[in-house]
């Protein structure tokens, strides 16, 4: 494994606790069994904690107030028998959470399975730069009920030995190459709200994920630009552009990428199937990778989680 990559995890294992907890808005109380239900057919044994049950009681994008999203979430790091926390759902409030959040104390040298995407993009940053462990983009458990997305979710956290290659099939290249680095990023709203924080992670030597869901052209380009303008992007390796649903035209949205990214000159795919819209792939954070933009694919140097046999 890379030197560059971030402490990675034990693999989940059958009977193993996980946390459900939103570090954001409320969860659909409609759709939370369900996926509560596709973690213990895996085996895992969920547990639920109160920001997952919130339902807006502070305001209506808020699962509660900030002292209990920050709590649940230091409580499920700290417990020694959460082996991982599998978010419910994203929204808006993650930045809030971090804000109040206390890492001190949290055994930095015992990481956990971290997974989520969306908001949760702000607090695998946080993770990442406080505690220095890799973690997992990836659906939620109240927000997907696709079995492709929840398959893939799965298999890296459980059998991550099979995890180490991604294929983006329908992904087109912008810039030939290959290039190594670590993997990092996320949402792009949370990516740029995230700058000057304390938790912010740049993309130098990175491999760098960007996706977005339901935002108007003009606002693409003005965050892609304050990335450029802020230096985040300095010295990119390799950028992976996701999913961008109900972002308008196809073709429009492609040439805001291209006019803002491709004179990095360095290897880069567009329409990867990560991100919002369904049928993601499950994509490691913190992770030694090479991306080739000609083959449009992923090639982990190593699993995402550290591979346990099972019981």
């Amino acid at each position: 494994m890379s030197t560059g990559s971030l402490l990675r995890p034990p693999a989940l294992r059958p009977g193993d606790r996980v946390a459900v907890l939103s570090a954001s808005s409320p969860a659909n109380q409609e759709t939370l069994p369900f996926g509560l239900d596709v973690l213990r057919f895996a085996g895992l044994e969920p547990i639920v904690y109160p920001s997952a049950r919130d339902t807006g009681s502070l305001r209506r994008y808020l699962a509660g107030d900030d002292a209990m999203r920050t709590g649940d979430l230091r409580a499920a790091l700290v417990d020694p028998d959460i082996a991982g926390i599998i978010f419910a759902t994203g929204g808006s409030g993650a930045q809030r959470t971090l804000a109040e959040m206390d890492w001190a104390g949290i055994a930095v040298d015992a990481p956990k399975a971290i997974a989520g995407f969306s908001d949760v993009t702000a607090v695998l940053e946080g993770i990442a730069v406080k505690l220095g462990w890799a973690s997992v983009h990836g659906p939620m458990v109240a927000t997907t009920d696709d079995p492709y997305s929840f398959g893939s979710l799965i298999r890296t956290l459980m059998s991550p030995e099979r995890a180490t290659r991604l294929d983006f099939r329908d992904a087109k290249t912008i810039t030939s190459g290959a290039a190594r680095g670590v993997t990092l990023g996320g949402n792009l709203t949370l990516l740029m709200s995230s700058l000057a924080t304390d938790t912010s992670k740049p993309a130098a030597g990175g491999i760098l994920l960007i996706e977005e869901e339901t935002e108007e052209d003009y606002r693409l380009d003005r965050m892609l630009t304050q990335l450029r303008r802020s230096g985040y992007l300095d010295n990119v390796a390799g950028i992976i552009c996701g999913t961008f649903a109900n972002c308008g035209e196809t073709d429009e949205v492609e040439a805001i990428l291209v006019e803002r990214l491709r004179d990095f000159g360095v290897p880069m795919i567009a329409w990867a199937n990560i991100g919002h819209g369904g049928r993601q792939q499950t994509f490691p954070i913190g992770i030694a990778a090479e991306l080739n933009a000609d083959e449009r694919s992923l090639r982990l140097l190593g699993p995402p989680l550290v591979p346990v046999p099972f019981p």
